[in-house]
């Protein structure tokens, strides 16, 4: 059975770097919302604000992957407890495995270095500021079932390894 990991985090605590790094020791496919955001804007200059375009379209891959029987990473921020239910029902569709992963920086000194020290190779990419990250409308989980790594206390080999060990194979 395919598996779907829902990553879910602000900015800055690590989502993309330890989604990216699972998903090459596992042969996930990761889907990085921003990545393709940054390509949406870049098909159509006049676009703003995709609302939950990135999100859209991330979740229809992750469809179409999970039910050729690729596990996938979703990579997103999830602010919302209807984009994380997104995923969900992505994963209910293809009867894929489901599992959310909440990363979180508990040191804000950390936290905002991290910030404000980011370093894309996204071409388009713009990274929030940390008054930005601040002012995110971040919804706690109600999911018991959700897995939460601080990432201030562990490295990205740590957190990998946590989630592979957990998870078998992505």
């Amino acid at each position: 059975m395919p598996m779907l990991l829902s990553f879910s985090g602000l900015p800055g605590v690590g989502k993309s770097t330890i989604a990216r790094q699972l998903a090459m020791e596992t042969g996930a496919l990761w889907l990085w919302a921003d990545e393709i955001e940054v390509a949406m804007r870049a098909s159509h200059m006049e676009i703003g604000d995709l609302v939950d375009g990135g999100y859209a379209a991330a979740q229809a891959v992750a469809n179409r992957a999970l039910m050729q029987g690729y596990d996938v990473i979703g990579d997103c921020v999830n602010p919302l407890r209807i984009t994380r239910d997104g995923w969900a029902h992505v994963a209910r569709n293809a009867e894929a495995e489901f599992h959310q992963i909440s990363l979180v920086c508990s040191d804000a000194t950390e936290h905002k270095k991290r910030v404000e020290s980011r370093v894309v190779s996204l071409d388009g990419w713009q990274a929030p500021t940390w008054i930005e990250v601040n002012q995110w409308n971040f919804e706690p989980f109600e999911n018991e079932n959700e897995v939460i790594l601080d990432t201030c206390k562990l490295s990205v080999d740590e957190a990998v390894s946590i989630l592979s060990k957990q998870f078998g194979r992505a």
